[in-house]
């Protein structure tokens, strides 16, 4: 898939570009109209400011650049997880490639994998992680009937097989803390043993992710409309 990156103006961010597709701001929003809570860095966006790029090692440097770089593959570049990370350079190195593996070349269907990530991000309750993933997973064919089923939490009926149990599994996995015998039979049945260990780890990798977006308080992009209904 190709990278997510920012557009901006001078100093104003303008929108959201997912492969070449602008998004602008919600409608009837301005520029400047959310503020940031006062302990979250108005550059970085998270309550640390980006490292600087010549105070990391090799490695750091090397990381800083491809995450910064237009041909990236991660969706937010440094204003997102990898710029958390970025603060202890030998994790964020070692994070990529897991990260790429899960997201990208376990076979898993792409929309299939969004789904996955989904289910994930709602039930951590994680705004950053389920407004980019819902775009994300739009670009990767969801049907937004299934991401709005997902979204508000409504009963997982009338989908395909895959669907079905990657939400049922999800839901029980991250949501009540407990798989159940049926469910865990029923996704081995449909996923064999490597894409289940596969795709148990995807979420728990994402539920992960959202713990660190919420300890540092990630925030969206200024203009990015928050797509995730919470209290």
């Amino acid at each position: 898939m190709k990278a997510i990156g920012w557009t901006a103006l001078g100093t104003g961010w303008l929108g959201f570009v997912i492969c070449g597709v602008l998004l602008t701001p919600a409608h009837g929003q301005q520029a400047g109209e959310r503020t940031l809570p006062a302990d979250v860095d108005p550059v970085s966006r998270f309550r640390l400011p980006l490292p600087e790029r010549e105070s990391l090692d090799e490695a750091g440097k090397r990381t800083y650049d491809a995450f910064n770089s237009p041909d990236r593959q991660s969706l937010a570049g440094l204003q997102g997880p990898t710029g958390i990370r970025l603060h202890s350079p030998k994790l964020v190195t070692a994070m990529s490639s897991t990260n790429d593996y899960l997201r990208r070349r376990t076979g898993l269907e792409a929309r299939l994998t969004e789904l996955a990530i989904l289910v994930t991000a709602r039930e951590m309750d994680n705004q950053f992680e389920w407004t980019l993933h819902e775009l994300a997973a739009r670009k990767a064919g969801l049907e937004q009937t299934i991401i709005d089923l997902v979204k508000h939490r409504r009963p997982n009926t009338g989908l395909g097989e895959k669907e079905t149990i990657i939400i049922r599994f999800g839901r029980e996995l991250m949501g009540r803390r407990k798989v159940s015998a049926a469910t865990f039979a029923d996704a081995h049945r449909i996923f064999g043993t490597r894409m289940l260990v596969d795709l148990t780890q995807l979420m728990a990798n994402y539920s992960a992710t959202a713990a660190l977006l919420t300890a540092f308080d990630m925030q969206l992009p200024l203009e990015m409309e928050p797509l995730l209904p919470l209290p």
